[in-house]
């Protein structure tokens, strides 16, 4: 299963745009967001997904009640952090601050956090695989990017979506 990972769009519309073209080309059967989407209005473009998505609240929600309402039309919504299940049985854990997943005990395959902005990809001792996508405004460093995970493989990968604008794929 391609799952698509972004967070911290903090309202950069046109990148929320981007990372759906992303999602879509390479054929993400789900999409998981984690964080920091901000205003109701950076929901719509949300909505040209071809998947459902699953998303946490980050530290910087603007208007949760718009946010919440917006995200009932294509899929679900919850505060961090919570697991859930892939339809080919991967535990995944999905939060916004990495603090929670300090000293974090229990069994899951792959871990999904924000916050930083910084794109990162690592595995604990016991080979459990932690995903920070980065950022998808690209305010803070000026590199806005998504992640993309293959359950079947465990294989993540970072995609910047500056590149996107001059022509190449994410493939």
């Amino acid at each position: 299963m391609l799952i698509g990972i972004f967070a911290d769009s903090h309202d950069h519309l046109d990148n929320i745009r981007r990372a759906v073209q992303v999602f879509n080309q390479v054929g993400c059967e789900l999409v998981v967001f984690a964080g920091d989407l901000v205003s109701s209005f950076a929901v719509p473009p949300l909505r040209e997904l071809k998947c459902r998505v699953i998303a946490c609240y980050g530290d910087n929600e603007g208007n949760k009640i718009g946010v919440a309402a917006g995200m009932k039309i294509i899929g679900v919504l919850g505060e961090p952090p919570f697991g859930f299940k892939t339809p080919d049985g991967r535990r995944i854990l999905l939060t916004h601050m990495d603090r929670s997943l300090r000293d974090l005990e229990g069994d899951f395959d792959a871990a999904i956090y924000a916050h930083t902005h910084k794109p990162s990809i690592t595995r604990d001792e016991q080979g459990r695989l932690f995903i920070n996508p980065g950022e998808t405004s690209g305010w803070s460093y000026g590199k806005p990017s998504v992640a993309l995970l293959e359950t079947t493989t465990m294989d993540a990968r970072i995609v910047l979506l500056n590149e996107q604008r001059d022509g190449t794929t994410a493939g």
